[in-house]
């Protein structure tokens, strides 16, 4: 029987809100936990470092070889492979530690790593590049020495450069950047507060009011970001929801529903039904990771 999606908080009895954790050796004594659908309320940038093996997130399988990074973001539901042929690090990181100006707390915000709501970002580490490894070592160095009044900000500022050169690198594999523009941070206030209102407001009037500017403004906006409507930005982050509670748990139908903001449970099979061409029930049949 399944139990409510696991999550995992960040450990309390460290002195900052940043670890680098060896995933071979957390194998060992966890791999259980890793193997199975959980979630976390911190940022994950795993490195697989050496072997080919299968993560999944939220519904998306990627094929990992050598020097993969993978950017997850907080509340992502993710399963690591049961084949233990593989070496990996994850570099965890909170909100708190990250942001320790408005400055660091926008860019973590609006950083394609973590906020692209519809794939994963993924970067391919060419073998010619040292940066990854230099800030990597630097970063192990600095956790080996006693902890003082210096090392959060250098820790942080490690992260941080970390983080620019994936961007950086992102930016030559597979990926179109967008420009910085005000259409850019409408979307980006948009999904800010569609991800703390997404249960209970999913009209498009309610997020344009929040942003103080028009519908038609905002659909500008998103179709030239995303290429995507408000509403379809909106239901997308529902249904994601809503897979996810029917994947990894056993809340009946009409428990989700109530969950997800729907009072009346054949409303929520409707819709459902309309933007995934299934019924919640049959989805669960198909998509139920244990």
């Amino acid at each position: 029987m399944k139990e409510e999606i696991i999550q995992y908080d960040f450990k309390e009895d460290l002195p900052y809100g940043f670890e680098i954790v060896d995933i071979k050796k957390l194998y060992k004594n966890n791999k259980h936990h890793l193997v199975k659908s959980h979630r976390t309320d911190f940022y994950q940038i795993v490195w697989f470092v050496k072997g080919t093996v299968k993560h999944i997130v939220d519904f998306q399988t990627i094929d990992i070889t050598p020097n993969t990074l993978l950017f997850i973001n907080k509340g992502s539901v993710q399963q690591f492979d049961t084949n233990e042929s593989f070496e990996a690090f994850s570099f965890l990181f909170t909100d708190d530690f990250f942001c320790q100006s408005e400055i660091d707390a926008t860019y973590l915000k609006s950083t394609i790593l973590f906020n692209d709501l519809f794939s994963i970002s993924k970067i391919q580490i060419p073998k010619t590049s040292n940066s990854f490894y230099m800030l990597f070592q630097l970063m192990e160095d600095e956790l080996a020495i006693v902890n003082d009044v210096y090392q959060t900000t250098i820790l942080k500022n490690l992260i941080h450069n970390f983080l620019v050169v994936s961007e950086r690198e992102y930016k030559k594999q597979d990926f179109i950047e967008v420009v910085k523009s005000k259409d850019l941070q409408y979307v980006l206030d948009f999904k800010k507060y569609l991800e703390i209102h997404y249960t209970s407001e999913k009209t498009v009037s309610f997020y344009a009011e929040e942003l103080n500017i028009t519908t038609k403004r905002l659909l500008k906006a998103t179709t030239k970001i995303h290429g995507k409507s408000p509403k379809e930005i909106i239901d997308y982050r529902v249904i994601l929801e809503v897979k996810r509670l029917l994947s990894h748990t056993d809340q009946s139908i009409k428990e989700i529903a109530f969950l997800v903001g729907f009072n009346e449970p054949t409303n929520f099979v409707k819709y459902f039904r309309k933007h995934n061409n299934s019924t919640p029930a049959s989805f669960r049949k198909q998509f139920s990771y244990t």
